[in-house]
């Protein structure tokens, strides 16, 4: 195995061929904003899609087709091999779409370490990369988007910038930069300018820090009970320096924090538009953690939670089930449709998501977000 790794790791520092350019959408783009969009495709394009399988499922193609899809969550059963999940991505992005709508945001978890959605570097995480020099976390940035990049992935949701507070469940994970605010900003800053060389954005999480947590969202609704000032002392400080840092995208967690609201953060306008935007002054991308988690479920159904998401500012709300994907999307349309939701808000969100997509289709990889930019490995 450890053979296998290096083997890996050699293929990817070597591979020197220039990455293509991010592939071009079907229909020349225009300036305008997104003013008439129908609300079943408003809707759509504010939900990050998944499906099983290595092959894109007809419906799937066909959301993209009539503009209802615009970001998609890749996850290892999609594939490891970036070469294939390059065939998989390029056959996405090859569907023909309406005149709004540019190429797709691709998705998918590659911190390092434990959580690696490709079989590519790096291999070391970030408790790893806590011990090291900084560099160590540039170098480890570069691994993960030159394997991203070659893969056709153009959002790395990461890095992880939860605190590794005592006895958390980031911290047993080896998930963690460290537990100093400071160090954890140092590191998460360098891994975030490596992937922006090689043109994939970073998307660091879970805001504003789990730190704190025990146990997973992935599994039980999870309560945070620092207080305010604690959280913007200690686990707000690594998102600030992001934020100054020009980050495009940054998740949300599902855990409570009462400090700010009773409702999880990622639905909470006191943490996505009070905090994140109007604190910290983040103008970029909101994204959450996966909606239809077991730790949301205690909230309503997946529709009740996406209208919340969207009422509390956020952009992309990813489903790993396609079926509460397409209830997600049938709640938005109709909240749209009756004035629940606030639709003007609703386009303007869109905006800034089509407006980071436009870039994809204008420059090669890095250049958009980096003085340095890079050749994706190509085999």
């Amino acid at each position: 195995m450890i053979g296998r790794t290096r083997q890996v790791a050699v293929r990817w520092a070597v591979a020197g061929a220039a990455c293509a350019l991010a592939t071009a959408p079907a229909v020349a783009q225009p300036a305008g904003e997104a003013t008439d969009v129908p609300a079943h495709r408003l809707a759509g394009q504010h939900i990050v899609w998944s499906f099983p399988g290595r092959t894109p499922p007809g419906w799937l193609v066909a959301g993209i087709r009539r503009g209802d899809v615009g970001a998609v969550l890749l996850f290892a059963s999609n594939g490891t091999d970036p070469a294939a999940v390059r065939r998989l991505v390029d056959r996405l992005q090859a569907v023909p779409r309406p005149v709004l709508d540019p190429p797709l945001l691709v998705m998918s978890d590659h911190e390092g370490g434990p959580v690696r959605r490709l079989d590519a570097p790096p291999t070391r995480g970030a408790r790893d990369l806590a011990g090291l020099p900084v560099t160590a976390s540039l170098a480890a940035g570069r691994q993960a988007g030159a394997a991203l990049c070659a893969a056709g992935v153009n959002v790395d949701l990461a890095p992880v910038v939860d605190l590794a507070r005592p006895g958390s469940v980031i911290a047993r994970q080896g998930r963690s930069f460290g537990r100093g605010p400071d160090a954890v900003a140092r590191r998460a800053v360098a891994f975030a300018t490596g992937l922006a060389e090689y043109g994939v954005g970073a998307a660091p999480k879970h805001f504003p820090g789990l730190g704190a947590a025990t146990e997973t969202t992935d599994d039980v609704p999870v309560t945070i009970g620092l207080s305010r000032a604690e959280l913007r002392r200690a686990d707000l400080r690594p998102y600030r320096a992001l934020v100054r840092h020009r980050v495009p995208l940054v998740m949300m967690s599902t855990a409570v924090f009462p400090a700010f609201s009773s409702r999880p953060a990622a639905l909470a306008p006191e943490l996505v538009t009070g905090e994140l935007k109007g604190r910290l002054g983040f103008g970029g991308i909101v994204v959450a953690d996966a909606l239809d988690t077991p730790a949301l479920a205690v909230v309503g159904s997946h529709g009740t939670v996406a209208r919340q998401a969207a009422a509390a500012g956020v952009d992309l709300m990813p489903f790993v089930s396609p079926q509460a994907a397409r209830a997600a999307q049938a709640s938005l349309a109709a909240a749209l449709n009756t004035g629940q939701l606030d639709r003007a808000a609703s386009r303007a969100s869109l905006e800034r998501v089509l407006s980071y997509r436009r870039t994809l289709a204008l420059a090669p990889p890095g250049i958009r977000s980096s003085a340095v930019a890079r050749a994706c490995p190509t085999g």
